[in-house]
């Protein structure tokens, strides 16, 4: 009978943990990071993104609302270097999309001045700004009729309800409570639905209430939301349904821009470092 072969012991690997992976920054500090970095970047750089976000906010939110502008109208309104022909058929459209851009800057410029409480006359001077012949926050009016033409169908407020429910708005967004219980994204987001399902105005309701959710945004150190305009049925269907559905579009738009820029900003950075 064959005698057995001792096995040799076999020796135990010591337990080399796995290397630290580092944690994933928040989508807050994301936001703070890339702040730093554009604000690192030389002026010139900083003045072409600075133009290619106000072109694609303005096409993607003009966009949800029906009208598409073209890159040739985007460019004519927006350059300052591009002659316009006299009594061009572009006309009211350039004039509609400077009133954007004004509107773009006033949102910015407010989210600036953190001491200013967002009030109901910044909402009304928003919509001033693409309707300056209504006159001021005095006189302006809400809407006094149901829209009709409905391609995308959600909850508007009665006519006779909007004031109150607008009056509401503003109030939840001022409550120290809100900002207790809420991240600034959600207090964002929340308003501007809340807002769009009052529907104030007959017109650029949802304009309006993009740049209140933007503002708030800015205020608190994101970059703006700006929702595709290939989005534009999933947008109207959150409407429809809950805020939460609402809040993930808002998050996703915020994290795409961040990747965006997060990408230009890598490719400028590449071109600069020494070879």
């Amino acid at each position: 009978m064959a005698a057995k072969t001792a096995k040799t012991p076999s020796k135990k690997r010591a337990y080399i943990p796995p290397p630290d992976t580092p944690k994933p920054l928040s989508i807050e500090e994301r936001a703070q990071k890339l702040d730093a970095r554009l604000q690192a970047a030389d002026a010139d750089f900083q003045r072409q993104y600075l133009d290619a976000l106000d072109m694609s906010w303005i096409y993607h939110d003009s966009a949800l609302e029906g009208s598409v502008y073209t890159q040739e109208e985007l460019r004519m309104a927006l350059d300052p270097n591009a002659v316009m022909v006299a009594e061009s058929s572009l006309q009211p459209i350039c004039d509609e999309i400077r009133r954007h851009r004004e509107a773009l800057e006033f949102v910015r410029d407010f989210a600036l001045r953190k001491r200013l409480p967002v009030t109901l006359d910044v909402v009304k001077k928003i919509y001033l700004i693409f309707h300056p012949e209504e006159g001021d926050v005095k006189t302006v009016k809400y809407r006094k009729d149901i829209p009709q033409h409905r391609l995308y169908f959600h909850e508007y407020a009665a006519p006779e309800k909007i004031t109150v429910k607008v009056r509401q708005v503003v109030d939840w967004l001022n409550d120290p409570e809100t900002r207790k219980a809420r991240s600034a994204l959600r207090i964002a987001s929340r308003a501007h639905y809340d807002l769009l399902r009052v529907f104030p105005f007959t017109t650029d309701s949802g304009k309006v209430a993009r740049l209140l959710m933007n503002l708030l945004l800015l205020r608190a150190g994101f970059p703006p939301s700006i929702v595709h305009s290939t989005e534009r049925q999933r947008y109207y269907e959150a409407l429809k349904g809950s805020s939460t559905a609402m809040n993930q579009i808002v998050l996703e738009s915020i994290e795409n821009n961040l990747a965006s820029v997060e990408k230009l900003l890598d490719q400028y950075e590449s071109r600069r470092r020494p070879r």
